[in-house]
């Protein structure tokens, strides 16, 4: 079983244009709605969470099956299919690209106030996902796609897409509650991926686990104390090799941030995590002082473990599993041959389904 998920996608310019999006949005209100009456609520969830799956479904409604924008037209025609169906599939979804991303927790209030559901913790789920991925792993791509399909009984996953402006390719992240045990820890549902990084900071990672327990302490004593074992690194003379620069700290801020900390007294590495103004620049300056004041290293690994975009064919950075590749597309095939659409909008997906296929690898 894959136990995490990133993939990393060619990042393609422009939209997609109106009559495409309507059509994609019918398709997949079709075809979810057959999942949900063959299958139940539960599985439009975990087919949503499964990269596979979601790289066929969007190849399957008409989107580039390998671009970056796969990920924002294929959550945006799903969030616009399900709007005012709530009631009837018990599923809502919540955020959206840039702006809207901000958005989810008052998109997770309404549905709270019309439904009935526990906003909180949704929220937090929200919330701390988001900092999972921008703050625990630091891989170099920006966050600035986000959503949260869930239910009232507590299921939820969470699809979230990053940028590295250098490279000009994205990264998405796939979360889902049946997988996490542990939100800091390997929590991701599986990887994808065609790019694996030289240097990424992953907190998430189990070799991670001392240096998330000294951060935690680290952030829960006096700034004073701290700021000055700060100073002491500045005259450290790193070896070039090391992740982390002190030129990477900037004092005045990460003062600011540790009086926060200290006043809060986080319990845990979650708690750190959802510290208002708690961000990447503040986790780098905690891991630095962990790192060489006590010796409690991080992984500096890309938690990368599938290459996805072309197959991974010639096994790098990991292998295909085609077992679960050929059951996802099966399965998609099946839900077509049931749903009550156009034979010339079918037929038009099959074709678009089989070129899919053929570029796994």
């Amino acid at each position: 079983m894959i136990n995490k998920s990133i993939a990393n996608l060619p990042l393609h310019g422009g939209k997609a244009p109106a009559w495409l999006f309507n059509r994609m949005k019918k398709l997949a209100r079709q075809i979810i709605l057959l999942i949900i009456k063959e299958y139940g609520t539960d599985e439009v969830l975990r087919r949503i969470s499964d990269p596979f799956w979601f790289q066929a479904f969007g190849c399957v409604l008409g989107f580039d099956w390998h671009s970056s924008g796969l990920t924002t037209t294929v959550n945006g025609a799903i969030k616009e299919a399900l709007k005012g169906l709530e009631n009837d599939t018990g599923i809502f979804v919540a955020g959206g690209k840039g702006g809207k991303s901000r958005q989810t927790p008052d998109e997770i209030i309404t549905f709270s106030e019309k439904f009935g559901i526990d906003a909180e913790s949704f929220i937090k789920i929200s919330k701390l996902t988001a900092k999972v991925d921008s703050v625990a792993i630091q891989d170099g791509y920006q966050l600035y796609l986000h959503h949260i399909f869930f239910t009232k009984q507590g299921k939820w996953v969470v699809i979230q897409q990053g940028m590295n402006e250098s490279s000009k390719y994205a990264r998405r992240y796939h979360w889902f509650s049946d997988e996490v045990k542990s939100f800091v820890e390997e929590p991701h549902k599986a990887i994808c991926g065609d790019k694996k990084e030289d240097s990424v900071l992953n907190m998430t990672a189990i070799e991670s686990r001392d240096a998330r327990d000294v951060t935690v302490d680290l952030s829960r004593q006096e700034p004073e104390k701290l700021l000055k074992e700060i100073k002491i690194i500045s005259t450290y003379n790193l070896p070039s090799r090391h992740k982390i620069l002190y030129s990477d700290i900037n004092p005045k801020n990460f003062e600011k941030i540790l009086l926060t900390t200290y006043n809060k007294q986080p319990g845990n590495f979650e708690n750190l995590l959802l510290t208002q103004g708690f961000g990447p620049k503040a986790m780098r300056a905690l891991v630095l002082l962990s790192e060489i004041i006590y010796k409690k290293e991080p992984s500096y690994k890309d938690p990368v473990t599938y290459s996805f975009a072309h197959g991974g064919k010639d096994g790098i950075p990991y292998p295909v599993n085609r077992k679960l590749y050929d059951a996802n597309i099966e399965f998609l095939k099946e839900i077509l041959n049931s749903t009550k659409i156009e034979e010339s909008e079918k037929a038009k997906a099959f074709k678009r389904l089989s070129v899919f296929e053929s570029n796994k690898g």
